[in-house]
């Protein structure tokens, strides 16, 4: 991801919607643990990830759709706001909804690091845990700062987060389990980092 700016004060869903609506397009607005958060544009390497991972998961299942930059509500009783780098749906899942979709139905979300500060806090610790709270089945993680693919799976709607955490190295093939049921090739990976 990129730098997560912060307000120290708890603000409501309807506050930090109301500010989102209003947000220039070069900015991409969070709201995750009662904290809004500023997201600025991802670079080429990021974006080539995505589009890598897009492809790979059109070949091996041209039944999917993978959403860029999808409003997803997430956290207990939907008072999260999150926009993962790629979610993954059943084809057509999101047509007729707003910028804030309920993740019912999303098989998988992705995130991509970026080379900032609040990478560890907002991708290896919070984002997981409103996804799993969600009970989004699958979190892939793709840290470029580790060189790693972590498949988080069995989401803990209860406690949040995952029971089931499995990280490889790139130049690692990766399983993701049910429901993707897909291999993924990491090799490539390792040209996209700094």
């Amino acid at each position: 991801m990129t730098v997560m700016a912060e307000r120290t004060s708890q603000m409501s869903v309807e506050e930090f919607e109301a500010i989102a609506s209003t947000a220039p397009e070069t900015v991409t607005l969070e709201f995750i643990n009662g904290r809004i958060g500023v997201k600025a544009v991802a670079d080429g390497d990021h974006d080539t990830i995505v589009t890598w991972l897009a492809r790979r998961c059109m070949q091996a299942r041209p039944d999917l759709d993978l959403y860029q930059g999808r409003g997803l509500r997430v956290e207990s009783y939907r008072e999260g706001r999150a926009k993962p780098d790629a979610v993954v749906t059943p084809e057509a899942h999101f047509a007729g909804h707003g910028e804030w979709a309920d993740p019912e139905g999303a098989l998988m979300v992705v995130e991509v690091t970026s080379y900032d500060s609040d990478t560890d806090r907002r991708d290896r610790h919070e984002k997981p845990a409103a996804y799993g709270q969600s009970g989004i089945p699958l979190y892939l993680l793709i840290d470029r700062d580790s060189c790693t693919v972590t498949v988080h799976s069995g989401p803990d709607r209860q406690v949040g987060g995952y029971r089931d955490v499995r990280t490889a190295k790139f130049g690692e093939k990766v399983c993701v389990p049910g429901p993707m049921n897909i291999e993924l090739d990491t090799e490539i990976l390792k040209n996209y980092v700094r």
